[in-house]
């Protein structure tokens, strides 16, 4: 867990890194300042006669490192990231001053001091913190330098570093830009892989899907096939029989009951075959028209499409619309559609708006997935076309679609919806209810 300097919790990878980064920033400080104690004990010699006023800098900047220390370890930030370095650059400044100024061994902490502020705030903040603290260097080289120093070698030796730090900054800051660059590419490239991924395993389960669903329809072929025999059998029988004149009286009535009976029996059968028909590429079939209120098709395609309650929209115009039309290829046009935008809208909602107005039915259905890539609008509803790049998909549902509509002698339409997804605009003439 990592905090702010309000303690307010931050998660995720960014906040992960900026742990560990100032966690390493915290380490760093306490060694640079114990370094600095342990030299004044060793060396008391750097102090220029001022140990007492050094020494009480280095226990200031000693307690200041441990209290930063261990709030990074508990996870909290007493500090902003700019103020803590900027005032380790002005304890360090403090030191090349009490040191020697411009020949003070303190001036090697400050390269460390404008790495760490360029790391923390870029390659433009980092310059600039290096030009300020070049100039704070030269005038603790004006202001501690030894008496014998020359005024213009104070000069020059701010100057010197000031150069020196800069530098540091910009190599600091290109080194930023090629560690961004990289991350951003290994994160593309990540991003691309699990979408190829996911593309793989939607579209593996989608061919099982149709695999099952096609055996599903040979299945059911092989049964009517079979219960064919039956009835065309009889028929055969009882044609020939009437036909020879051999049937007479109650044989001959019951006979002719049989043919009804067999006849409607084919017929339903045939009816089924017709529905299979459309599934392999047939728009034709048979129609079976009755009034349907809207708002009743609107559940039963959310229903059969899979929608959850909290992910559908339906909205109906006028509320009590009723229509005459054929449900059950409506309701396939529509579950479709529905269910593809289900399929890439993710967690967003899935839209259904029906209105019935001058003998005309009005549907659409609104998602928020990746929409259609630009010039894929004319194409898209061709057999074998799937939505998109590499959706997954066999390109079979807008299809059967655009046939079923085309039979229906309507109109589809797929448009950008603004804010992003997808539109199926569809249109068709129907007789008042």
């Amino acid at each position: 867990m990592v905090r702010d300097a309000d303690g307010v919790r931050i998660d995720g990878p960014a906040a992960v890194l900026r742990s560990v980064q100032e966690r390493t920033a915290a380490v760093i400080r306490l060694l640079v300042v114990s370094s600095v104690g342990l030299a004044l004990v060793v060396v008391p010699g750097i102090a220029r006669g001022r140990v007492a006023l050094l020494g009480t800098l280095v226990a200031v900047a000693l307690g200041y490192a441990v209290v930063l220390g261990v709030a990074e370890l508990r996870g909290r930030r007493l500090l902003a990231p700019w103020l803590a370095t900027s005032i380790d650059a002005v304890l360090a400044l403090v030191a090349c001053g009490l040191t020697g100024g411009a020949h003070s061994a303190m001036v090697a902490i400050l390269p460390l001091v404008v790495i760490a502020g360029a790391v923390r705030g870029g390659a433009v903040v980092g310059r600039l913190g290096a030009l300020a603290v070049g100039a704070g260097l030269t005038a603790a080289a004006l202001v501690g330098s030894d008496p014998g120093v020359a005024v213009v070698d104070r000069w020059l030796a701010g100057v010197w570093w000031t150069g020196y730090l800069v530098a540091a900054a910009v190599l600091v800051g290109m080194l930023l830009r090629v560690l961004e660059r990289q991350y951003e590419e290994a994160a593309e490239s990540r991003a691309r892989a699990r979408a190829e991924h996911e593309a793989f395993l939607e579209e593996r389960d989608l061919r099982s899907r149709l695999l099952a669903a096609q055996q599903a329809r040979l299945d059911g072929v092989r049964v009517v096939l079979h219960e064919f025999r039956t009835p065309v059998a009889s028929l055969t029988a009882l044609s020939a029989d009437l036909a020879a004149g051999r049937l007479t009286g109650p044989a001959r009535e019951t006979a002719t009951r049989l043919l009804a009976e067999h006849a409607a029996h084919l017929r339903d059968m045939l009816d089924g075959l017709a529905d299979v028909a459309v599934q392999e590429g047939s728009p034709l079939g048979r129609v079976r028209e009755r009034v349907v209120p809207l708002a009743e098709l609107a559940g039963a395609v959310l229903d059969a499409a899979g929608v959850e309650p909290q992910r559908r929209v339906a909205h109906v115009e006028p509320a009590d619309a009723t229509v005459r039309c054929d449900p059950q290829r409506l309701r396939r046009v529509l579950t479709n559609l529905v269910e593809n935008a289900a399929r890439h809208s993710g967690e967003a909602p899935v839209e259904l708006d029906l209105r019935h107005a001058d003998g005309r039915l009005v549907a659409e259905v609104r998602d928020r997935g990746p929409g259609l890539p630009p010039g894929q609008e004319g194409v898209v509803t061709a057999k074998g076309v799937a939505l998109g790049e590499r959706r997954g998909t066999a390109g079979l549902g807008l299809w059967i679609v655009e046939a079923l509509v085309t039979a229906m002698d309507g109109e589809l339409r797929l448009l950008p919806r603004d804010g992003g997804g997808l539109v199926a605009h569809l249109e068709l003439p129907l007789p008042r209810a």
